[in-house]
């Protein structure tokens, strides 16, 4: 499968519960809807190995089949959505979010 990693920075202390209700509520679905993909998963990060803070808050990968399947999903509105969405937030919740895309192997 090729995927997409994103790895969002956590939002202030004071910002937590918002960001948490709009991404489930809001962001999520949104991601749900893009054309072509195959699994979402979404991991909280609760810290970093062995005591280490965590080097970032929030991990989405998107799945899909090959970078093909994921080329047709970007021209799509859903995706278009997706990202807008993203944006917002980095925004409204002073968030960072980077991305990177790959292939998964055992």
């Amino acid at each position: 499968m090729y995927k997409i990693v994103a790895l969002w920075g956590a939002p202030k202390p004071q910002d937590v519960e918002a960001f948490e209700k709009y991404y489930a509520e809001t962001h999520v679905p949104l991601a749900r809807k893009v054309p072509h993909l195959k699994r979402l998963v979404l991991t909280r990060v609760e810290g970093g190995l062995e005591g280490a803070p965590a080097p970032f808050y929030r991990v989405a990968e998107l799945l899909f089949d090959d970078p093909a399947a994921l080329h047709r999903a970007s021209e799509s509105l859903q995706w278009r959505a997706m990202r807008a969405d993203a944006g917002k937030m980095v925004e409204r919740f002073g968030v960072t979010l980077q991305a990177a895309s790959g292939w998964e192997r055992d």
